[in-house]
């Protein structure tokens, strides 16, 4: 096979060490390799990246082991040219299992230009990556901590949900107070009611008729203080995203000129995908990375599972939850293409279908500068309409009808 890379090095990353095996190519064709061990400690990095450039080493592979390359990845940053690869990609042969055996197979897959890097985004996207996943988490936490407060309301027989559209809003949280602080009596938490709920005070008192025990109301306590600070600390990591999202703001402002994308969607995204398209030769090299295209499995001349392969699923979820919002939009491409394929392939295939084409729309607005432009609900009906018209006129004088198609004045 050609050599790709003269001089390279391949490392398998561990939590206490990292192999490191230099492949030289020489001008006679013959190859020597080198295997080293390191530590992960930042002496040892910083000697192992001396190493490497008394090597001569110009381009370096590493697999992507949990979080163990990133520290390696930041000492040899802008010394060599780096490639993160797939684990699943760089397989090693049966029966040859080990880490120097590991280091070198990377080394010459590296050198003969077999191997596909993935996509590793500047520091400071990698940072507004960690905020935005982490602000996720809180969500995703503060949500199961209400769950917990509806579970023990309901063992209260306190029917608090029934009546209130959000039982941690406003009115639901004053209700949820007095009821810590031993109030009993159901005329006097109903009146706590703020705003549209005032209307059903009558309804409110007879919900919150319940038994309520010392051990309902420590519990309540709790968790209403589990909630209200995790809610303190998603205000202190939106406020952090907001300071670190000024360089991308235009970037921000494109992503949510699409329907379904708000604020909160399009730092998400920025942070998951980042501002230059260049790390991807087209939008269907995008969607693939991303995960939400079918997939390609081919074989004998038969096409098998077009299931979507697993991709960034941060990225993947934050597309499907703008596509649900999109859905809702009146008037709108995104609505009119859901609605279409929901009716054929079902709402999940339909759902995905509007997140692949959310990302593609994304894509060209990054690369060209260019802001979102509405083709309207009515779109995909009128790149067919002629055979649409058709279809409906057969399907009419199926039902014994006479029917004569004339175009409207608007249409004139």
């Amino acid at each position: 096979m050609q050599v790709i890379h003269a001089c390279c090095a391949g490392l398998d990353v561990h939590k206490k060490t990292v192999s490191a095996c230099v492949s030289v190519c020489n001008p006679d064709g013959t190859k020597a390799q080198q295997v080293r061990v390191f530590g992960t400690f930042t002496r040892d990095l910083l000697m192992m990246a001396d190493w490497l450039k008394q090597q001569g080493v110009t381009h370096v592979a590493m697999e992507a082991t949990g979080v163990y390359w990133r520290p390696v990845w930041a000492v040899l940053e802008g010394q060599v040219n780096q490639m993160l690869v797939n684990p699943q990609h760089i397989k090693a042969v049966p029966g040859r299992k080990t880490d120097a055996k590991d280091c070198e197979w990377i080394a010459d897959l590296l050198q003969h230009g077999l191997l596909k890097g993935s996509f590793v985004p500047p520091t400071a996207i990698q940072d507004l990556r960690d905020l935005t996943r982490y602000r996720a988490e809180l969500r995703q936490a503060q949500a199961r901590v209400a769950n917990r407060i509806q579970k023990f309301l309901e063992q209260a027989n306190l029917k608090l949900a029934s009546v209130a559209s959000d039982v941690l809003g406003v009115s639901g949280r004053q209700i949820l107070e007095a009821i810590i602080g031993g109030q009993e009596s159901p005329q006097r938490l109903a009146e706590l009611a703020r705003g549209r709920l005032r209307s059903k005070i009558s309804e409110l008192s007879r919900a919150l008729e319940g038994r309520v025990r010392d051990h309902h109301r420590f519990m309540l306590a709790e968790y209403l203080d589990e909630w209200e600070t995790l809610g303190q600390r998603v205000t202190r990591i939106e406020e952090e995203i907001d300071k670190r999202m000024g360089p991308f703001e235009s970037a921000v402002t494109l992503w949510k000129s699409i329907p379904g994308v708000d604020q909160v969607t399009a730092c998400s995204l920025v942070a998951e995908i980042g501002v230059d398209m260049s790390q991807f030769p087209t939008a269907r090299h995008l969607a693939s990375w991303a995960g939400v295209c079918p997939g390609n499995h081919e074989s004998a001349g038969k096409r098998k599972s077009g299931k979507t392969r697993e991709g960034n699923r941060w990225l993947r979820r934050t597309l499907c939850q703008a596509a649900w919002a999109a859905t809702r939009k009146k008037n709108c491409y995104l609505s009119a293409q859901f609605k279409r394929l929901a009716a054929r392939r079902g709402v999940k295939r339909a759902v995905m279908a509007v997140a692949h084409t959310l990302l593609i729309i994304a894509y060209t607005m990054l690369k060209t500068g260019k802001g979102y432009h509405e083709l309207g609900g009515n779109y995909l009906e009128q790149i067919n309409k002629d055979q649409l018209q058709r279809y409906f006129v057969k399907r009419l004088q199926r039902l014994g009808l006479k029917v004569t198609v004339e175009p409207s004045a608007e249409a004139a």
